[in-house]
């Protein structure tokens, strides 16, 4: 469970946005390494803003705030991914200055990856 990865294992940090101390979004990071960089790299697994606050700078104050964690630890590299039909983030992205690098994300899961281990 994400409690478990959090809080327990401490794998993976969250921040929240509040209006009037109600949470209405979060961005949930964890730290990645880059050989080529020589460096630890902050990667945003989720960034979520309720759709009823969308559009009120919610989103670009978090990932404010996580570039601004990046500079103070002194990560290498601050990244996400974004689903390629996604054209509001990617829109979204592009317009706070974001670049789309020339990376294709491969995984397994489940029984793709049992398969491969067992074969």
């Amino acid at each position: 469970s994400i409690e478990k990865w959090v809080f327990d294992e401490k794998q993976a940090e969250v921040i929240f946005a509040l209006e009037d101390d109600i949470p209405i979004g979060f961005a949930l990071y964890f730290l990645s390494f880059s050989t080529y960089l020589g460096n630890v790299n902050m990667h945003l697994e989720d960034l979520f803003i309720d759709p009823e606050y969308r559009g009120n700078g919610y989103g670009k104050a978090l990932l404010k705030e996580l570039a601004k964690i990046v500079l103070e630890r002194g990560y290498g590299r601050f990244e996400w991914t974004c689903l390629s039909w996604n054209q509001p983030s990617i829109d979204f992205y592009e317009s706070i200055g974001a670049k789309q690098k020339d990376w294709n994300v491969f995984h397994f899961t489940g029984d793709e990856l049992r398969n491969f281990v067992d074969e």
